[in-house]
């Protein structure tokens, strides 16, 4: 028996050996597969919400629970995509649906809650719709990594997360490039303190873009194992404590986007692991430290917007290891020798713009241009450069350029065409002197992915030069460009924003230019010397949302092919030689915000609106000097401005944004601004933005008779009303009073007659008041705002008296009034003359200070580098 057992145990050694992969199926045969009860788990999590590619923010997103089934080959939930077992005892102890399209809301009964022996979870970029983040998570005992970031939750920070004392990784933000309206989680500070109590063990914790609110709590210090520490936006203030220099093994610090201040203190320098450092966006004093220089393993600077002085101390140039430095938005001065970056061999993105900053680059001769890094990213905008940087001949990585708002003159050199050609995405040489291009190759821009180019605001001239059809924005406003449009303009098949205006443009518009309707999103043709139809035969769904013809010769009448545009915002066909009635076809369509027709020939009564659905969001129109005749339209004007108020989220504007995408998670938005000109006394004034919420009526310089409605006082919106120069009779309506927003009034050369209501003086934002040659009697009311007014608001109106006329009221003299004198040309005018009109500015950057507008000194402000794209630059994986 002993021998058998002998031979049969060096049997099996030898089959072991001569066929070892019988030994590996056997034992793969014995893996555990995964336990229904979490199978089942899984299955209902799956059901519980929409998953599929319609969720997707990205192309590269996968729906991978899509992909779990119960039967078939794939109903082992162990080899479900994103699903991890352990290989022991078969229980999940992974989960990553991150980037999985998944959309709805998730409660705290949710069967992921019974997957106890999880150890990761990321749920990170899907959209859970608002809910709030279940307290049920603290079922969750096991886990070491958990990833909620971007997803849509909402609503207090559950003090359970604290309860997952075993969590290393605990990431709640939100990334930069993908920013919300708001932020959407709040944590108190209670929670904060529970966290650094229970937490003893995290590593990386990531609370960017939720609201803290409060200064930086010293015992944050106690996380000692701290690597990676953001705070980026989460309303923070205060200074910077020294006692996060405890923090020793921190690689990763990000308190940007707060409103700390005081200096940035030097006890930071003791954090000597610092990799990545982000403190733009918030209120410090002083300098840019120097310390900064000793914390050789840098390799990300980010201080740009961050009110910091002086120069740029030598230190910095000594920190090899960089890779990308944002200082753009200070107040840094001095000359800066830019050959200094040539030590900084690894810098790819380099921030300088929006300074007092003057550089100087090395003679065109040397060979210093090889020598520099190889840029990805340049923002060298208002840096008092003179002259194209002969250095950029060698740069053949460049992505993105900046050269806005220097004093480059003269042409742009013919060797930028051999630059970065196979890379460049945008460039941007706005706000300079520039008169043209050396010898360009063709008629086409070639280089072969660029999707922007900014060049308003220079002094090009000569014919337009057609880029490539990978092209998404062009402005070439403001320039002194000549000859007739192209034809070749309209094989770009991805552009969306297109602005010609403020040129010499001559000729006929293309036919063709109606087929890109279904890209454009914001086409500008305003202040050139265009004729002809209007070309616009759109015959499909269209994603315009703004056009402005403005300034130009165009006769015939409006495209009734507009008509088809229901994404239109915004309609600009004013000053030119159109001949048609009013379009109350636009009125379908339902998100109209503002029209603008006035001086051309537009004629005859406006009919009566159908039904009050006609221009449901229209509160901007403006009709003035034209000839239309008639009553008041004031079932129009009901519906123009009938909204008691605009539901606003605090102060937006009217722009046409859109997406361009620049690599497969790389998404930048840009914000094609509306602007204004408001013109009084014949000065004009430029404004940048027009907020959402403003609400004018212009009816001006038109034959319109009648009385002016008694219910115009429920229009307590309106910001400006104008119905001068008309034919209107009767009495100014008592009910103005209730106009408390109105900040102009103009009933100027008309009929009125009666008395000036007292009530006027309740209208509290009143700037601009009108009521002259009229047949206005009695006392001129003294309250208020009115007394602000002299007296060419009231002059020509014989019956009235007291200040600031020079008549007091009481003179025995009984003066009759007279009639208005006869309506009046356009150069006649009144003494206030008050017209809206607007000009689109491709501006991408300026605020709105005040009631309704901020004048921003009649200046584009194109901050692009800086504020609308800098958050998505800084997670660009180039």
């Amino acid at each position: 028996m002993g021998l058998l057992l002998m031979w049969l145990s060096l049997l099996v050694s030898l089959l072991m050996n001569f066929f070892p992969f019988h030994a590996n199926s056997f034992n793969t045969s014995l893996q555990l597969s995964c336990h229904e009860d979490e199978k089942s788990a899984l299955l209902q999590f799956k059901h519980s919400f929409v998953i599929d590619k319609s969720n997707c923010r990205y192309e590269t997103d996968s729906p991978k629970a899509s992909s779990w089934d119960s039967e078939g080959v794939s109903s082992d939930c162990c080899s479900w995509d994103g699903v991890e077992c352990d290989e022991e005892t078969g229980h999940v102890i992974g989960l990553d649906l991150s980037d999985g399209c998944i959309y709805g809301s998730i409660y705290s009964n949710s069967t992921l809650f019974h997957l106890v022996h999880l150890r990761k979870l990321n749920l990170a970029a899907n959209n859970f719709n608002r809910s709030p983040i279940p307290t049920t998570i603290s079922r969750l005992s096991e886990l070491t990594y958990l990833n909620l970031s971007s997803s849509f939750f909402f609503g207090q920070v559950p003090d359970e997360i604290s309860q997952l004392s075993r969590l290393t990784t605990l990431d709640l933000s939100w990334k930069y490039d993908e920013l919300a309206e708001e932020n959407l989680l709040k944590l108190k500070s209670t929670i904060l303190r529970s966290l650094v109590q229970n937490l003893t063990h995290l590593e990386i914790l990531r609370l960017d873009y939720v609201d803290v609110l409060s200064k930086i709590p010293d015992f944050l210090a106690n996380f000692s194992s701290l690597t990676d520490l953001g705070l980026g936006n989460a309303g923070l203030h205060g200074s910077i404590p020294s006692s996060l220099s405890k923090l020793t093994e921190l690689t990763r610090l990000r308190l940007a986007y707060n409103r700390l201040s005081g200096y940035i203190p030097s006890s930071l320098q003791n954090l000597t692991h610092l990799i990545d450092l982000r403190l733009q966006g918030n209120q410090f004093s002083g300098s840019i430290p120097s310390w900064l220089g000793n914390l050789t393993e840098l390799k990300v600077i980010y201080l740009l917007g961050s009110e910091l002085h002086g120069s740029i101390p030598d230190s910095l140039f000594k920190l090899n290891n960089l890779e990308i430095l944002y200082l753009d938005g200070n107040h840094l001065g001095g000359t800066l020798e830019f050959d200094m970056f040539s030590k900084m061999r690894r810098l790819a993105q380099l921030g300088l713009a929006d300074n007092k900053l003057s550089l100087v680059f090395g003679e065109r001769n040397t060979t210093n241009g090889t020598t520099l890094p190889q840029f990805k990213i340049l923002g060298l905008s208002s840096c008092n450069i003179s002259e194209f940087p002969h250095f950029l001949r060698h740069q053949n990585e460049l992505r993105f350029l900046d050269l806005s708002k220097n004093s480059i003159h003269g042409q742009v050199p013919k060797w930028i065409w051999n630059t970065s050609v196979q890379t460049l995405l945008w460039v941007n040489i706005s706000n300079n002197f520039i008169t043209g291009f050396q010898n360009p190759p063709t008629a086409i821009l070639h280089w072969a992915r660029l999707q922007v180019v900014d060049l308003h605001s220079n002094m090009l001239q000569g014919q337009l030069l057609i880029p490539l059809s990978s092209i998404e924005y062009v402005d070439v406003s403001n320039n002194m460009l000549s000859g007739e449009i192209s034809p070749l303009i309209c094989n770009l098949s991805s552009i969306e924003i297109l602005d010609l205006s403020q040129n010499n443009f001559s000729g006929t518009v293309p036919h063709c230019l109606g087929s890109l309707s279904s890209s454009l999103f914001a086409l500008n043709l305003r202040n050139n010397s265009f004729h002809g139809i209007i070309p616009l035969a759109i015959e499909k769904a269209s994603n315009l949302l703004m056009i402005d013809f403005s300034h130009n010769q165009f006769q015939g009448k409006l495209p009734r092919s507009l008509a088809i545009c229901t994404m239109l915002e915004y309609l600009d066909f004013s000053n030119n030689q159109l001949i048609d009635v009013f379009p109350t076809w636009l009125g379908t369509l339902p998100r109209l915000k503002v029209i603008f027709l006035q001086k051309n020939g537009f004629y005859g009564a406006i009919q009566r609106a159908k039904n009050t659905s006609e221009f449901p969001n229209l509160h901007i129109i403006d009709i003035s000097n034209n000839s239309f005749s008639g009553a008041l339209p004031c079932e129009y004007i009901f519906i123009w401005n009938g909204r008691k108020t605009f539901e606003m989220s605090n102060s937006t504007y009217m722009n046409a944004g859109v997406s361009i995408q620049v690599g497969p998670k790389d998404k930048y938005l840009i914000y094609y601004n509306y602007a204004t000109t408001l013109v009084t006394k014949s000065v004009e004034t430029y404004y940048g933005k027009i907020r959402e919420e403003l609400a004018v009526i212009n009816l001006s310089s038109n034959k319109f008779s009648g009385e002016i409605p008694e219910f115009v006082g429920n229009l307590i919106a309106l910001h400006s009303l104008n119905l001068s120069n008309n034919m209107l009779t009767g009495r100014i309506p008592l009910s103005v009073k209730g106009l408390s927003k109105l900040e102009s009034l103009d009933l100027s050369r008309n009929m009125l007659s009666g008395e000036i209501p007292q009530q006027l003086t309740q209208l509290n934002f009143l700037q601009s008041f009108n009521v002259s040659h009229n047949n206005l009697t009695g006392p001129i009311p003294q309250g208020d705002q009115l007394r602000t007014f002299d007296q060419s608001s009231f002059e020509g109106n014989l019956g009235l008296c007291g200040d600031p006329l020079p008549k007091k009221c009481g003179d025995s003299e009984a003066l009759q009034p007279t009639p208005s004198a006869d309506k009046e040309d356009d150069d006649s005018g009144s003494p206030i003359q008050l017209d809206w009109k607007v000009v689109l500015a491709g501006s991408i950057s300026g605020f709105i200070v005040g009631v309704a507008l901020e004048d921003v000194m009649m200046t584009k402000r194109h901050g692009w580098f800086i504020r609308a794209f800098r958050r998505g630059l800084s997670r660009m994986e180039i």
